[in-house]
């Protein structure tokens, strides 16, 4: 077939192509009348075996023809694999409309959330405060890094703390937010990847002035704010039911080598802090006599050491079921 020139005017289909059938390569056209009102703007699809034409009724109801004369074209033949009578499309009709209502009386079960649209609007403006944040600190470091090269390892932390703090400790809303319902997120992941990355930063730099020059603090800041420059926007559009594909992909893939960069980060700051503690006995704490023994913070921190590996693979493990949801291969749908 080519060149097929199909229109449907004053109720008629009018079709008149060139192809090759029964009387070989030629010109072939026919016109048939519907028997009552149809949409005047058929869909086609040509394959190379065969043209589709879908013609729409333009009112939903029981034909007792398909032409307006009474004598069927001698080339029109139905499809009874498709075929319906009328007992058929009444039950079918009917079918439609049952499913119809109970999705109503469903619906009308649930009860309507005053506050849906404060909700919505509470957690766009979180997700954009905490992508503003990040992308402060990202280019902020690497507009730092392209200027003053290796120099700019050695003051991170006193460039950017202060908006880390900031975003860490909103970051205690995440937590919130899953412990009252308000995501759907679950809560253990959360609360291991917010606490573990508050004591680090709070209790470990924001205590020893000797961590806080270390060049780890660069890059454990670097591998967080990367990862959260893809998840917040990705919260922040899912809020308005818009998904960005490409997105969505760097949401469920940019841990892959990321986040696993960042617990390595954060093990060697952990490591480079042990000796620190252990000289100064910041945090020890000693018991009372008779016993006279000192539990050295410097042993609570190898112990959180495991304590953070672990962490990582829990939360590995759900990224990783996340990935696969959001971009493993969809379930066919039984019928």
């Amino acid at each position: 077939l080519q060149n097929p020139d199909i229109a449907i005017t004053d109720n008629v289909l009018h079709f008149k192509a060139q192809g090759h059938g029964a009387k070989g390569d030629n010109i072939y056209e026919f016109q048939i009348e519907f028997l009552e009102p149809v949409e005047p703007k058929p869909v086609c699809r040509v394959t190379q075996r065969q043209l589709n034409i879908t013609v729409q009724k333009k009112e939903s109801n029981w034909w007792e023809r398909l032409t307006k004369q009474e004598k069927r074209p001698l080339f029109l033949a139905p499809d009874f694999d498709r075929w319906l009578d009328e007992s058929d499309a009444e039950m079918e009709l009917k079918e439609k409309e049952e499913e119809k209502i109970n999705k109503m009386k469903i619906e009308s079960r649930v009860p309507k959330d005053p506050f849906k649209h404060l909700k919505k609007g509470y957690l766009i403006m979180y997700n954009l405060v905490q992508f503003l944040g990040f992308s402060w600190i990202f280019v902020n470091m690497t507009v730092r890094l392209f200027i003053l090269g290796k120099d700019s390892f050695y003051d991170t932390f006193h460039t950017i703390a202060d908006m880390m703090y900031f975003c860490q400790t909103l970051a205690l809303m995440e937590i919130m937010n899953s412990l009252i319902g308000l995501v759907r997120s679950p809560l253990i992941p959360a609360v291991l990847q917010i606490f573990g990355r508050n004591f680090i930063l709070f209790v470990v730099l924001g205590s020893l002035e000797e961590m806080q020059s270390k060049p780890v603090v660069f890059f454990m800041f670097y591998f967080w704010s990367i990862i959260e420059l893809f998840r917040y926007p990705y919260y922040m559009l899912s809020c308005i039911g818009i998904e960005w594909k490409p997105l969505t992909w760097l949401r469920y893939t940019a841990w892959i080598p990321l986040y696993p960069l960042g617990g390595l980060a954060e093990a060697v700051c952990i490591v480079q802090s042990i000796p620190i503690f252990s000289e100064t006995g910041k945090f020890s704490l000693g018991l009372p006599n008779p016993l006279n023994v000192t539990i050295q913070f410097s042993f609570l921190l190898q112990i959180y050491l495991i304590a953070l590996f672990l962490g990582v693979s829990v939360n590995f493990h759900h990224l990783y079921k996340q990935r696969k949801q959001h971009l493993g291969p969809k379930k066919r749908k039984m019928k």
